[in-house]
């Protein structure tokens, strides 16, 4: 059982190890310290258009890479943080932040679909009572017209 429980821990240690490592090759790392931590900062808040929600900085994929690169080199030409930034929304999208911008598009995005819910709700409330309400219609006895009674009256002799 000791030796079931120690190859559960060594299996989930790697799986953790595994996924905390960053991708970053070595060719890509800038040589001042400096313009490395605000490039590993940047990239820590893009999102990898091919891995959706791993950041450039944690993906392997190539697109990541060429984000990666891409920073580094914006940051070279003396760009700053949110001039890096608003470079990567311009090509690639609001979709490649991690975090949303809080806009009122976003607001409307996020708020649109428990508004859709509550009015699909109310909407089928409203459809169950009247089906109830024409349904009870339907069973309770009603008076009947002159016409009608006239035929009944007929009918039965009178």
């Amino acid at each position: 059982m000791r030796a079931l429980f120690r190859a559960f821990c060594m299996a989930l240690v790697l799986l953790v190890s595994a996924t905390a490592a960053p991708a970053v090759s070595p060719d890509e790392l800038l040589e001042d310290p400096v313009l490395e931590t605000r490039a590993r900062a940047i990239s820590a808040n893009l999102r990898c258009m091919v891995c959706q929600n791993q950041s450039i900085d944690d993906s392997d994929a190539e697109l990541a890479r060429d984000l990666r690169l891409l920073v580094r080199e914006r940051l070279v030409a003396g760009d700053t943080d949110t001039e890096v930034i608003d470079y990567i929304v311009a090509r690639y999208g609001e979709f490649v932040l991690l975090q949303p911008v809080m806009a009122l598009h976003t607001i409307v995005l996020w708020a649109a679909a428990p508004v859709i819910l509550v009015i699909g709700l109310v909407a089928v409330f409203i459809g169950v009572r009247r089906r109830r309400q024409d349904a009870g219609a339907g069973t309770r006895p009603r008076g009947l017209s002159r016409d009608e009674r006239k035929a009944l009256d007929k009918l039965s002799g009178q």
